[in-house]
């Protein structure tokens, strides 16, 4: 089963990353993403949830739903802070962080598919 590589996706990422197809976030999905984000904050119990957007795919051979999102942790400067994190649905639906706060959040993002918008700065 030979995919052919995206057309004009010259960004993919270290792995070639195959673009993901979009989904909707559950009721139960939020409660894993928020669940696995608090967990790397410094006031979890204080942090705001923003635009978040999710897709699956296969990636070698296993069923990921690559989720990116913005969440402001109260306690650290900067307001909103980009995410990017897996749940892995065939390991009871495990959630990995792979980046927060990070430059390359918003490029991994786009590189599958999740094009995040941009925020304006508080003014």
């Amino acid at each position: 089963m030979a995919a052919a590589p995206p057309p004009v996706e010259p960004i993919a990422g270290p792995s070639g990353n195959p673009l993901v197809d979009p989904v909707p976030i559950s009721l139960a999905m939020e409660e894993i993403i928020t669940a696995g984000v608090r967990q790397h904050l410094k006031n979890p119990l204080a942090a705001k949830f923003g635009t978040m957007l999710a897709g699956e795919r296969s990636l070698n051979g296993r069923h990921e739903v690559v989720v990116c999102g913005y969440v402001d942790d109260k306690g650290s400067p900067g307001g909103n802070e980009p995410f990017i994190g897996k749940i892995y649905p065939d390991a009871g639906n495990s959630f990995d962080l792979v980046a927060i706060n990070d430059v390359s959040v918003s490029g991994a993002c786009k590189a599958v598919g999740l094009a995040m918008p941009e925020l304006k700065p508080n003014a």
